[in-house]
């Protein structure tokens, strides 16, 4: 019967699912790592792949995002920590696991490593971990822990990925992932998002923020860490208190919530700069208000705020970074940006002093900086290698699989 075959075999091949991955996050409450997810998603085909997010925690200002790409987000409401609360946490992502069993799971960070253990146990074959930076402010004793226990699981992760040549080397040398598990692939950003203003800046901001002839400078992402916010609040009012006339217009917006939002408000109030500084907390209109900046500074002591560095140079801005993990690798010091050491208020007001005071430069390394970006951080180019790391291993899963049957 020719009808009743082609049937069957419609309804065979309507049963093949994609591979499902299910990718293990903080939180989406983060302009970086996890804004980055949600770029990857777009740009993979989904065709070829399923993906479910687990959230460790429950805050989400990326999750419509996510959902509008038909993506299942399931929050596993992690407790803090200790022994009882990570047992019932771990007991949680097991049963998640299994009901999903998904063919991959991604992690990412210090964070996602204990799932990794979980997802062995809860029979995921396949488990990718991410590395997307250090946070260099952590206390040794805690450093050294979580380099154990990245040595103690390295058997249980079939491939690493490395968002720079310095963490792919970290991988190596420190935690002895052989380098043929290890992939490097950078951070990329969409440039047709995030490009240049085309016009005059958009009056963003409380009434008397914006006006004509001010310099903003701008600062993306969690406030997390409040020594380096702090930096970048201490650069600026000395600044704005040196009698350079050109330091008379400058204006400081950080965007972005935490820990550190309501410490650097407190020391603008203090100063009595409150009103040339501008702390919106976390937004989803990043896109716009870069392009109201003229300067970005990102003075972070943690290696994994690449994606708003990436932002800034599509919307064409120089860069001020803190020479931290992969920032050396993104920011071309003298051509894109500069780079200052970890919590130098000093040096880092004399670096944004030079933008300010030379506009010609900033615009010249601003477009440097999105040549740079549309050359070597395009979202295509990093779907496709991501793309290649799913296939090789889900590919080598499968003719496993084939081997084994009877």
């Amino acid at each position: 019967m020719p009808g009743a075959a082609a049937s069957g075999a419609a309804g065979a091949a309507a049963a093949v699912r994609p591979p499902l991955v299910a990718h293990l996050v903080d939180s989406l409450d983060s302009a970086d790592a996890e804004n980055g997810l949600l770029n990857l998603i777009r740009h993979l085909p989904p065709e070829r792949y399923r993906h479910t997010i687990l959230c460790l925690r429950d805050q989400g200002e990326y999750e419509a995002g996510l959902r509008e790409q038909g993506v299942e987000i399931l929050k596993l409401h992690q407790r803090s920590e200790g022994a009882l609360h990570g047992l019932a946490n771990a007991l949680r992502l097991y049963r998640v696991l299994r009901r999903l069993q998904p063919d991959l799971i991604h992690t990412r960070n210090r964070s996602g490593l204990p799932a990794q253990l979980v997802a062995a146990l809860a029979g995921v074959r396949l488990r990718v971990h991410a590395e997307h930076g250090r946070d260099l402010s952590t206390p040794a004793r805690a450093s050294r822990r979580g380099r154990l226990l990245r040595r103690l699981l390295r058997p249980l992760v079939d491939h690493y990925i490395a968002v720079s040549g310095e963490l792919e080397e970290w991988l190596v040398e420190a935690i002895g992932a052989e380098p043929a598990r290890v992939s490097q692939i950078p951070n990329a950003v969409d440039s047709v998002q995030f490009h240049p203003r085309l016009g005059p800046a958009a009056a963003v901001g409380p009434p008397g923020f914006m006006h004509d002839g001010v310099f903003v400078i701008g600062s993306v992402g969690r406030m997390e860490d409040s020594a380096g916010h702090l930096t970048l609040v201490d650069a600026f009012l000395r600044l704005i208190a040196s009698p350079h006339q050109a330091h008379q217009r400058l204006r400081l917006m950080i965007v972005g919530d935490g820990p550190a939002r309501s410490e650097c408000q407190a020391m603008l109030n203090r100063a009595g700069a409150g009103a040339r500084a501008w702390l919106p907390g976390a937004r989803a209109d990043t896109a716009q208000l870069l392009r109201a900046m003229d300067l970005f500074v990102s003075p972070s002591l943690r290696e994994d705020r690449a994606n708003p560095i990436l932002e800034a140079m599509a919307s064409g801005l120089p860069v001020v970074a803190t020479a931290v993990g992969c920032n050396a690798e993104l920011v071309h010091a003298g051509f894109t940006g500069i780079l200052v050491p970890p919590l130098s208020a000093e040096l880092l007001a004399a670096a944004v002093s030079d933008y300010c005071r030379i506009p010609e430069m900033a615009a010249r390394h601003g477009a440097r900086a999105r040549s740079q970006v549309i050359a070597r951080h395009s979202m295509p180019a990093m779907a496709r290698d991501y793309l290649a790391v799913y296939d090789a291993l889900t590919g080598a899963d499968t003719a496993d699989a084939a081997r084994r049957e009877p």
